[in-house]
């Protein structure tokens, strides 16, 4: 029996403990190094290295939504926005954005939890063999993960390390958040196409003019693989780069059996075919109404300190839209949920309008045509001869240099110099260089070099217009033009703008006649009428005309022809005061004098003001205040706010009856007669014209049974205009917009706007016949009968 070595079994014992020892170590290293990276994205998670969202963060991933505007037949017309965003439903996006984006960004999209394990191989294999190529390791989770909780400035490349790493862990959390149906719709509607494309919704949108699920698979291919760099792959600036990087994308969907080869090679050479919408506030449809939305909607509660001296009658309109409309500074009086206040930039609502696009189309294009095609041509002609045009010579030099020196002072580079301290002599001198500039055409916009003395001087001599239509009945508004180009004039002559309104303040004054008693076949003096004022001195009311001067006249007659000593007449029969509380209580909140001369329509007052007054004639009495709004919704289509109509009873229904009767006169025998003659209208028209002193502005108010539409037009300042009656009445400048409009509207079957007659209220028996020989005796008390009209 052989004996064993003691040294031997030393070695033995010595190597198994060492065999031991590296045994622990290397448990204890790795257990360790467990531990350490169990503790590390522990602490990760917990935001001990940098910015981790909380639970509540990533269940509500803050995003800006814009605001999106929609007209009464769903069309959009226009956002509000920080970003240009609009949310979709997954169900919105097209399967081919779905594939294409995960055939090319994350092809395991399906398998993984966040992290693509293999993906990482590949990206540190690249790494190891310098292959450019090897792909990239972020999945579509990260890559969300970056976009909902944008990488903070780092100072090291620690910091970078760390931050791939808080992405993994929010990849990972966002997996366990949502759905993979909910994360891929999270990052279409998160992604920056750029070109204030945010979202899917807007890209499809601004670069193809459709909707994400219409979109082709070469215009869906291209928009995913903007995602790579969309400041690089710009479809706009480098469209061959873009196209080279969507035919990448669409062999990535061959290679991953999304796409057949065949397609493929049908696909590749074909065009980007970019359908670009700029997306610019100041372009579309209803820019002036969208403005005013805009402002009315964010309007703060007013306060006296914030208006001027000369403007308190503003502040004193401002705090009765605050106390009484409630979309009025509607952001500002509701809250949210966490109650804070609505914001229209990001909350992402949904705000449905009153107007329709077509009849807001044909408004504009009325408003066009009358002035780009005629009249702003025959002002031209007119202008041309003067001394300093586009001002009338009936100003003298010093009074042309004040009225620029006016509008000096409330130009934007006034304000910008004036602010850096200069004097204005320098600042007047300033607008003598020359500057390149694009300016207004009707033909469109022109490059040019101008000074800007002469550029205020070419835009001064431009006709502007205020157009607005509404539906009697129920406020709705349907059209709103506030100018002629949005871009050049954004001045507001509708809701903002307010002018002398002429003539058309008349039928305030004789709805006091009808109700007082009289017949619009009853007959008056045509003669001067002369009012004492408070300081003793005569003033008597002119004609602009002797026809009939001495005769005993119809007050149909007299509001036809706008016949002054008629007006007069009936104002002795009551008082300017009452004439004033009947166009307040008529819905005009402009400032207005009782004074004798009222009836001559020196009151400015806005295309809004009056359109709503007008439309008490034809709502059997009844004023409702007009509707710009329906309803809003939230982001998520919840309901939060509805209009309802505000009305009041001002007149009863037989006054307003026979006031629609004598404004049916002004067109059918009147001033207002070229409707028919001129553009065939034949059905019931009401309406009445204006025309201001020295013709500065032309008016036309249009009544019919569904319809309510005002004109104004007129230039900048009152001292342009026409220098003659015939050109310059409100009969040729404002009426052609509202027959131009009507005919349109007419014309389009869709619509089914009536052509039908005024409603007439029971029980009113009443001929309105004033050529009968029955009514000779001005008897209102006849039998009934229809209006029998000749030319």
């Amino acid at each position: 029996m052989s004996e064993i070595n003691p040294s031997t079994e030393t070695n033995q014992e010595s190597n198994l403990r060492k065999f031991k020892k590296s045994l622990i170590i290397f448990w204890s290293v790795f257990l360790f190094g467990v531990l350490a990276m169990v503790l590390f994205f522990a602490g990760v998670s917990n935001g001990k290295f940098g910015f981790m969202p909380t639970f509540e963060e990533l269940e509500n991933p803050k995003s800006s939504l814009a605001t999106e505007v929609y007209t009464v037949d769903n069309e959009l017309i226009g956002k509000f926005y920080f970003q240009n965003r609009s949310y979709v439903e997954y169900h919105e996006i097209s399967p081919y954005l779905q594939k294409a984006l995960i055939a090319t960004e994350d092809v395991r999209y399906e398998n993984h939890s966040g992290v693509d394990i293999r993906g990482l191989g590949r990206v540190v294999k690249g790494l190891i063999t310098g292959n450019k190529n090897a792909g990239g390791g972020s999945t579509i989770s990260q890559q969300l993960a970056k976009m909902l909780f944008p990488r903070e400035s780092f100072n090291s490349k620690l910091d970078i390390v760390f931050r791939k790493f808080r992405e993994w862990v929010i990849a990972v959390k966002l997996e366990r958040s949502y759905t993979k149906e909910e994360i891929m719709t999270m990052y279409f509607n998160k992604y920056d196409f750029l070109n204030l494309a945010v979202g899917i919704k807007s890209a499809a949108n601004v670069y193809f003019n459709t909707t994400p699920d219409s979109l082709r698979l070469e215009q869906a291919a291209m928009l995913v693989g903007m995602a790579k760099n969309s400041s690089y792959y710009n479809p706009l600036r480098r469209p061959e780069l873009t196209k080279d990087r969507r035919n990448v994308v669409l062999a990535q969907m061959v290679k991953y059996d999304y796409l057949e080869k065949e397609v493929y090679d049908s696909l590749k050479n074909l065009p980007l075919g970019i359908d670009y919408q700029k997306v610019d506030h100041k372009r579309g449809m209803a820019p002036y109404f969208r403005e005013y939305l805009r402002m009315s909607l964010t309007a703060k509660k007013p306060e006296r300190k914030n208006y001027p001296s000369w403007n308190l009658q503003r502040f004193k309109e401002d705090s009765l839209e605050w106390d009484n409309n409630p979309f009025y500074g509607w952001c500002n009086k509701n809250q949210k949920a966490d109650g804070s206040p609505y914001n229209i930039y990001k909350d992402g609502l949904k705000i449905y309008t009153t107007i329709d696009s077509r009849m807001q189309k044909y408004a504009e294009q009325a408003v066009e045509e009358h002035l780009g095609l005629n009249l702003q041509k025959a002002f031209d002609r007119e202008k041309q001869h003067h001394r300093r045009p586009p001002f009338s010579d009936d100003l003298s030099t010093e009074e042309v240099e004040h009225q620029l020196d006016l509008s000096i002072r409330r130009s934007e580079r006034y304000r910008v110099m004036r602010k850096k301290g200069l004097k204005f002599d320098a600042i007047k001198e300033s607008f003598s260089k020359p500057t390149e500039m694009k300016i207004f055409t009707w033909q469109g916009e022109r490059d040019t070099t101008l000074t800007p003395m002469d550029s205020m001087l070419y835009y001064k001599g431009f006709l502007r217009a205020g157009f607005m239509s509404m539906v009697p009945q129920t406020g709705e508004v349907r059209a709103y033009v506030g100018g002629p180009n949005y871009k050049h004039f954004m001045y507001d002559m509708v809701s903002v703008g307010k002018r002398q309104v002429g003539s058309t303040i008349k039928p305030f004054l004789y709805t006091l006649a009808m109700q007082d008693g009289l017949s619009p076949c009853d007959k008056v003096p045509n003669i001067p009428q002369t009012f004492i004022l408070p300081d003793g001195t005569p003033w008597a009311s002119r004609n602009s005309t002797e026809k009939k001067a001495g005769e005993m006249v119809t007050l149909k007659w007299g509001l036809a022809n706008s016949v002054n000593n008629i007006s007069g007449w009936v104002l002795k029969q009551t008082t300017p005061k009452a004439v004033v509380s009947m166009a307040h209580k008529m819905g005009v909140v402009s400032r207005m004098d009782p004074v004798p001369s009222i009836f001559l329509g020196t009151s400015e007052i806005s295309v809004y003001e009056m359109v709503g007054a007008y439309s008490s004639f034809v709502n059997k009495g009844v004023y409702i205040k007009p509707r710009f709004i329906s309803k809003i919704e939230d982001s998520k289509g919840n309901l939060i706010a509805q209009s309802v109509p505000r009305k009041k009873e001002v007149m009863n229904e037989k006054t307003a009856y026979l006031m629609t009767n004598l404004l049916q006169g002004v067109v059918n025998k009147g001033t207002g007669v070229r409707l028919r003659f001129t553009y065939n209208l034949y059905n019931p028209i009401g309406g009445k014209t204006g025309t201001t002193q020295n013709h500065s502005d032309g008016w036309f108010m249009g009544i019919t049974p569904e319809l309510v539409s005002g004109v104004w037009v007129g230039a900048e300042d009152r001292a342009i205009h026409f220098e003659g009656i015939r050109l310059g009445q409100g009969a040729n400048m404002a009426l052609p917009i509202w027959a131009l409009y009507m005919k349109k509207v007419y014309a389009d079957k869709d619509l089914n706007v009536s052509q039908g007659d005024f409603e007439k209220p029971r029980g009113v028996i009443i001929n309105l016949d004033c050529e009968s020989e029955s009514n000779k005796s001005n008897n209102t008390e006849l039998q009934d009968s229809e209006d029998e009209d000749f030319f």
